[in-house]
């Protein structure tokens, strides 16, 4: 993080720095277009992006990461352990996990809803039990999570002047359009981890089957 975002969003404390800082080094690590993209929004506004991206960042690797050998049962406790730390960082702001600390503060500046990571966490853990869905709607309630409250997070960081209530539904909207296309580009990669979130129905209708995909 360089010193003229952190001066520029009023994060002076030293501890809390280096939290974002943590943060933004996960995003330019592991989410290059992402950081890129944060390189176009007002200065003081990146630290609050690299702390929600750090955030989804670690609860996703807990789930997706292949290199890892744990089990669904670890992956599993690895997410309540990570929702507990949120829930107390979110509470009292007294996280000492550098992420944590970063979106404990980011949420309190910004006045994010923190039903919105409850939600993100729960689309999380449904992908170590759920393998496929079988229709656009079956899909919905996952991309809520996985995807619409990115949207929705984003909203107040970005200084949206357009009232909440109009402005939540293309928010969400978009979440869900980049979501939906992430999983056509990420159709193998998903297949190697045991999922396929093309809904059955909709493949069916031209003539595709998991088989099939698996086979290809």
């Amino acid at each position: 993080m360089t010193a003229r975002e952190l001066d520029a969003a009023g994060i002076h404390e030293p501890g809390l720095r280096a939290a974002y800082t943590h943060c933004r080094d996960l995003n330019a690590r592991h989410g290059k277009t992402y950081f890129l993209a944060t390189r176009l929004l007002p200065v003081d506004r990146r630290p609050a992006v690299h702390a929600l991206y750090g955030f989804a960042r670690w609860a996703d690797d807990i789930v997706d990461d292949l290199a890892s050998t744990a089990t669904a049962a670890e992956r599993a406790a690895a997410l309540t352990a990570l929702e507990v730390q949120l829930e107390s960082g979110l509470r009292d702001g007294r996280a000492t996990e550098p992420v944590i600390r970063a979106l404990a503060d980011t949420a309190g500046r910004y006045g994010i809803d923190h039903r919105h990571f409850a939600d993100f966490l729960a689309s999380m853990r449904s992908d170590l039990t759920v393998t496929g869905y079988a229709s656009l709607e079956h899909l919905g309630g996952y991309m809520h999570g996985s995807a619409a409250v990115i949207g929705l997070q984003m909203l107040p960081v970005l200084g949206t002047v357009t009232r909440h209530e109009e402005a939540a539904g293309p928010a969400a909207a978009l979440g869900i359009a980049f979501q939906l296309t992430n999983f056509l580009r990420d159709v193998g990669e998903d297949l190697d981890r045991g999922r396929l979130y093309l809904p059955a129905d909709l493949i069916a209708a031209h003539g595709v089957d998991r088989a099939r995909l698996e086979w290809s």
